[in-house]
C-alpha cells in the first residue's frame, strides 16, 4: 500500500510547513510536529491567535513541542502585538531559543480582529498607530537582544 503524504506539508525542505494549533483532539499538533522534524522539513510554524477558543495558546504550544521535536525550526506566524508585549515576548522568545539550541525565530504582527483583540483587553489601533507600534516593539525587542546589561528605548 502507498503511503500518502500529509495534507499540510510542503515538499520543499525549505519551505514552512504550519502545524494547526487548535486544541482538539488532543495531541494532533504534536503528531504533526513529530511528522515534520522526522521527515528533516526545515520550518515548522504556528499561527498566534490567542482570541481563538479553539486554539491552544501559542508560545506553550512551540515550548512543548520544541520539548518533543530535535531538528525543525520553531516559528510563530505571526506574534500578536496587541496582545504580547514586546519586551516580555523578547525574554520568552531568547530564553526558548537557547534552551532549543537557536531553533526559534520570531514573527511580528501590527494586529488583525481588532474587536477580538479589545475582547481580550488589547487595544484597537488605527493602521498607522499599528505600523507605529509594531516600529516601536522591534526596537524594543533588538534592545533586549542586545547583550546589555540594562536596555532603555525611547517610545512614541
Amino acid at each position: 500500500m502507498r503511503r500518502r503524504r500529509a495534507s499540510f506539508l510542503s515538499r520543499s525542505r525549505d519551505a514552512t510547513n504550519g502545524v494547526e494549533p487548535n486544541a482538539l483532539p488532543v495531541g494532533r499538533s504534536s503528531e504533526q510536529a513529530l511528522l515534520i522534524d522526522s521527515l528533516g522539513l526545515g520550518l515548522l510554524t504556528i499561527q498566534d491567535h490567542p482570541y481563538r477558543a479553539a486554539f491552544d495558546d501559542t508560545w506553550t504550544l512551540l515550548t512543548f513541542l520544541a520539548a518533543r521535536t530535535r531538528h525543525v525550526t520553531l516559528v510563530p506566524t505571526v506574534s500578536s502585538l496587541p496582545l504580547r508585549p514586546p519586551a516580555v515576548l523578547a525574554k520568552a522568545v531568547a530564553t526558548l531559543d537557547r534552551l532549543t539550541g537557536s531553533r526559534v525565530q520570531l514573527g511580528r504582527g501590527a494586529g488583525a480582529f481588532w474587536e477580538a483583540i479589545e475582547a481580550m483587553g488589547g487595544s484597537r489601533r488605527r493602521p498607522r498607530e499599528a505600523v507605529d507600534a509594531l516600529e516601536e516593539a522591534i526596537t524594543v525587542i533588538r534592545a533586549m537582544w542586545s547583550g546589555e546589561r540594562s536596555v532603555r528605548t525611547h517610545g512614541a
